[in-house]
């Protein structure tokens, strides 16, 4: 099948031009804050710390992001131009940085509002995939993440990447990570639990899921594979959530129950 024609371009205006994969940031930002919004008094938070947490929350996705590109997928260019790691429209962004950035702004609005870092945790788990779902529909409409060639009925032809048929890996991670991953996540979030398993959860969903997506898509052109021609970047930096997940899946056995009153949100 042939890639649908779809304009990257959203909105243009005179000299504003917004883009698809822009506003889909927008939308996994403003639906996790809705979400956030229902469900605040979990923490005993107001509607106002949840704008906080999100905006927190963003600065770190989009600091972290990048550097995290650059850190894991650009630090030879990164070091022959510093300034390239400002030039957010060439590389793009890296969810394990992205990760690191949420999981500093989680640390901090915890710190200051007295809150177990474990419980911030579970709390904001669930709200994630969103965000990574839409981000990923974003991929796909710039043709972004492309995968590896295939006859499979569902397969695309991507015109920036060439004339082969290939997996659509950004809507397997679309469905995966983001909805997949959301509905198990909401649906654990509603039933009494102990802390830190919707955290342990989130780590070795998402690690699994994008472990397996790895094997169907294209490794970074300039990258290649980094190991036995099949091991990616991507599952280098997907192990330690895997491990961290189990790790935390066990830590929570021995926790007690987390506050019911979000199992009735």
């Amino acid at each position: 099948m042939e890639y649908p024609a779809i304009e990257p371009i959203a909105v243009a205006i005179g000299p504003l031009v917004i883009h698809w994969y822009g506003l889909m940031y927008v939308v996994g930002f403003v639906s996790a804050w809705l979400l956030g919004r229902w469900r605040a008094d979990y923490l005993g938070l107001n509607k106002e710390d949840i704008s906080d947490l999100i905006f927190y929350s963003a600065v770190g996705v989009v600091i972290g992001g990048r550097l995290g590109y650059a850190i894991f997928y650009g630090m030879e260019q990164w070091l022959s131009h510093p300034l390239w790691v400002f030039q957010v429209w060439d590389g793009g962004m890296s969810f394990h940085g992205g990760l690191v950035g949420v999981v500093a702004a989680i640390l901090f609005f915890a710190r200051k509002k007295r809150i177990a870092f474990i419980d911030m945790a579970d709390f904001i788990a669930p709200l994630a995939p969103i965000g990574l779902g839409a981000g990923r529909l974003g991929n796909f409409i710039n043709q972004e993440l492309p995968g590896r060639i295939t006859d499979v009925p569902w397969a695309l032809i991507f015109p920036q990447v060439g004339p082969e048929p290939r997996h659509p890996s950004a809507l397997y991670e679309m469905f995966l990570e983001g909805a997949l991953l959301f509905v198990v996540l909401y649906w654990l979030s509603r039933r009494p639990r102990s802390r830190g398993l919707l955290s342990g959860v989130f780590l070795l969903g998402y690690g699994l899921l994008r472990f397996a997506v790895e094997f169907v898509r294209m490794p970074d052109a300039h990258q290649g594979f980094v190991a036995f021609d099949w091991v990616t970047m991507g599952h280098v930096l997907t192990v330690p959530m895997i491990v961290g997940g189990v790790g935390l899946l066990i830590w929570s056995r021995y926790q007690p129950a987390a506050n019911v009153q979000e199992a009735k949100s």
